[in-house]
């Protein structure tokens, strides 16, 4: 299917909200990296598929990228391991998935949406997410494969400093497609040094990630505990829902998590029309988008 010279698919990524990392260095590969993961978004966009398709496949190449807190390069818990957590949800539906607590999958996303799509559940955690991923076909790895050098690293670091102050890495997607759905995606390994078994928003839909077709597909950054409270993601798309424009239904959002609760973070966020937007009250966001022009920007 051909894109509809009326309704332009769009597509925006995210690679966490955070302090700007003193290696500046990294800057330009993680770019990159949101680059990528954009133009595969965008292939199964431009192709006339679905928004959940492209959310999909645009946040597995981030898990996949160990320079963000996501599948492989994910932050390491108070106990040196890796725990997964993410979510999908399809804005046609309103049918969502998610998992959390996971250490033996290498894509998150695609169990998530595997329980959305192939169990009677919205969120699986632990041992049940690992078993259920064993029965759909999703292949164990080896929790070992998902540490990379510099995130053991990392960790020695901040243990020794005892500080474990959030990190904010996680990855995300939101799309709109060619018939006018949008769908979000979530996936982060949460902060660094959390203790073993936290969840944080990005599992929890209407927190981390919310899509209806109605209003707007929104995926959210930063301190997890901070963005439950005032259920981050959904606010942001019933602002759109009352008429907001969709930059300033971000930058209301962001505001309001700020004030709120104190909390930090940001979000990513297409309407209805197809607008990607974003907001962040963090000192950095990454991120890249592809609007009507179907040229990538990005930004960290």
């Amino acid at each position: 299917m051909t894109p509809s010279p009326t309704v332009t698919p769009a597509l925006v990524v995210h690679g966490g909200a955070g302090q700007r990392s003193p290696d500046r260095a990294t800057d330009a590969p993680r770019l990159e990296g949101l680059r990528r993961a954009c133009e595969a978004g965008w292939q199964v966009l431009s192709r006339g598929g679905a928004a959940l398709d492209a959310v999909e496949a645009a946040v597995r190449v981030l898990e996949d990228d160990p320079l963000f807190n996501a599948g492989r390069g994910a932050a390491l818990t108070a106990e040196g391991a890796v725990e997964l957590d993410a979510s999908i949800m399809d804005g046609a539906t309103l049918g969502c998935g998610a998992v959390a607590v996971v250490r033996d999958v290498a894509n998150p996303i695609s169990l998530a949406r595997a329980v959305m799509e192939r169990s009677p559940h919205v969120l699986l955690a632990g041992e049940g997410a690992s078993a259920f991923a064993r029965e759909v076909g999703i292949p164990a790895c080896d929790p070992a494969a998902l540490v990379t050098s510099a995130q053991r690293a990392r960790f020695e670091a901040e243990r020794a400093a005892a500080r474990g102050k959030p990190g904010h890495g996680t990855v995300g997607a939101a799309a709109r497609d060619a018939r006018g759905h949008l769908a979000a995606a979530t996936s982060t390994g949460g902060m660094m040094l959390k203790r073993a078994g936290r969840v944080g928003d990005t599992p929890i839909i209407g927190a981390g990630t919310y899509a209806d077709d109605a209003s707007a597909a929104v995926s959210c950054t930063g301190h997890g505990e901070r963005v439950i409270q005032v259920t981050l993601a959904r606010y942001a798309a019933d602002r759109v829902a009352a008429g907001a424009a969709p930059g300033e239904a971000a930058r209301e959002a962001v505001r309001m998590l700020a004030a709120r609760v104190q909390g930090e973070g940001g979000l990513i966020l297409v309407g209805p029309a197809g607008d990607p937007a974003f907001a962040f009250c963090t000192e950095v966001m990454s991120r890249a988008w592809i609007g009507q022009d179907g040229v990538v920007r990005a930004e960290v």
